[in-house]
């Protein structure tokens, strides 16, 4: 229990950042989905699809090596310099490449007119990626403070950015015809790529103490293991972001061309923001869970723990799905009433990252045991079912399709993943406890749905009330397993 509250503690610093940052970022939305139409919200969703896409190309599963490397005592220090010098390089050939291509790349994704946005989130994605290995190195040395710290530099400067370009220039130049310095109403849309790339280029002075350990050496034969450890990994995460991103990156292709199906890419994207406390939790668990969990590597207790910490996982994932969707008449109001036609898939949406979010706890079985190849695999048929069932949906279902797409492929992958781990990694899963209180949850989400269908017309202060009550069923059995967990596990 120690070691949990341990986690828990450090989740709750990198969520507090994390959580914190994002909810204020989550803030432009509400911004960007009055300020642009569907259809140029459209752009937005789909350009920062291949951002995440890309991102996991160019660290390569680094960030994984560093870590997994990072333990033996006799290489620790060469790690860091030879992680870090690897993604440098490779980052600046890959900013140099996509900025003396950007016409062509521009030209191919339908966007002939603005080459601009590709040079921009060539140089956001290269920074990102270099700043990656320091913000691994943070999380390393159990750091969880600074790394809030320069994320959240990183974050207030995109939204502050985003804020004077889109509100305060066009509201002033509007009422007063005043201009002010380096705004043109032109560019639009192009001032979210804009801002982002400065907060990009802030992060990097503020890592400098983190990267002045290059100066320990890059070691060439310690490079070529962190790479065939890293490669699989590289295919894990693609797999990964093809099944989270290419539902927006190919949607306009398999939708009437022109606004139709930009507009139906823009209200998906929106609606998919609705699922960012999910999003926000699973990433601040595994900012803190994936070092947890090789610290513990090497104790007697760790598959206990492993048990453990996916108990109260799950059980927290639950509780969020239950809090966004009993009260999705009061977080709908973060996106724009054109949006609002899209809600229907925010629940499926929620349910497949907690799916997703699952994977995660079990794919520690092949990192540890250096079985990434097998990652590899998984990965690979969640991206064979993404591709085939958004190819076939889309054009039928449109972005509901997309929607159930993603929960097929990562439902797919958890179960995959369990029953390979039992085989080459077993781990003891409470999976009656986790099973029992899915299905709490899933009875309180249709309960709390009929009520709303049947009452929120005429009566919307009952809906409420009937919602906070079936939220707080589910608080106390949380409670009393939790109390029941502790007795168990006591020394006493």
């Amino acid at each position: 229990m120690s070691q949990l509250k341990k986690l828990a503690s450090q989740t709750a610093i990198y969520g507090l950042s994390t959580i914190l940052g994002r909810l204020l970022n989550y803030l432009l939305v509400p911004l960007h989905t009055r300020v642009f139409s569907t259809s140029d919200y459209g752009v937005v969703g789909e350009l920062y699809a291949y951002v995440t896409f890309f991102i996991v190309m160019l660290t390569y599963g680094m960030e994984t090596g560093f870590f997994r490397f990072s333990q033996d005592e006799k290489i620790k220090e060469k790690v860091f310099p030879t992680a870090f010098i690897s993604i440098c390089v490779s980052s600046i050939v890959f900013m140099f490449c996509m900025t003396l291509f950007a016409q062509p790349i521009a030209n191919a994704i339908r966007y002939p007119t603005h080459s601009e946005y590709i040079i921009y989130f060539s140089l956001i994605l290269g920074l990102d990626a270099i700043a990656s290995i320091p913000f691994a190195l943070l999380r390393q040395q159990n750091r969880p403070i600074k790394f809030a710290i320069v994320k959240n530099i990183n974050i207030f400067s995109n939204i502050l950015l985003n804020l004077y370009f889109l509100l305060l220039c066009p509201y002033l130049l509007k009422t007063s015809n005043i201009s002010l310095p380096f705004y043109n109403p032109e560019i639009g849309v192009g001032y979210v790529f804009i801002s982002n790339l400065i907060s990009s280029i802030i992060t990097i002075p503020l890592l400098f103490i983190e990267i002045k350990q290059i100066q320990n050496g890059f070691d060439k034969v310690l490079w070529r293991k962190m790479m065939l450890y890293g490669l699989p990994l590289l295919v894990v995460g693609l797999g990964g972001m093809v099944n989270e991103t290419l539902d927006r990156a190919i949607m306009k292709y398999l939708l009437p061309a022109g606004d139709v199906g930009m507009s139906q890419l823009g209200i998906y994207s929106a609606n998919y923001k609705l699922s960012i406390l999910m999003t926000l939790f699973i990433q601040a668990f595994r900012f803190a869970a994936e070092p947890f969990f090789f610290a513990h590597a090497k104790t007697t207790d760790k598959k206990t723990i492993y048990a453990e910490v996916m108990n109260y996982f799950v059980i927290i994932c639950l509780g969020i799905f239950l809090m966004v969707t009993l009260f999705i008449d009061v977080f709908k109001h973060f996106i724009g009433v054109s949006y609002y036609e899209g809600l229907k898939v925010v629940p499926i949406l929620l349910l497949a990252n907690l799916c997703l979010g699952v994977y995660y706890n079990l794919s520690i079985w092949y990192k540890l045991s250096d079985q990434t190849n097998k990652g590899a695999l998984i990965s690979l048929i969640g991206a064979g079912i993404t591709i085939i069932l958004n190819i076939w949906w889309i054009p039928i279902f449109g972005y509901e399709g997309s929607a159930w797409a993603t929960f097929i492929c990562y439902f797919s992958m958890m179960v995959i993943c369990y029953f390979m781990g039992m085989k080459y990694y077993p781990i003891n899963y409470h999976v009656k406890n986790v099973l029992v209180f899915t299905a709490l949850a899933m009875i309180l989400f249709f309960v709390g749905n009929f009520c709303r269908n049947q009452f929120s017309q005429n009566n919307t202060n009952l809906t409420y009330f009937i919602n906070v009550i079936l939220f707080a069923i589910f608080g106390v059995a949380a409670y009393l397993f939790y109390k029941k967990d502790k007795l168990l596990t006591s020394p006493n």
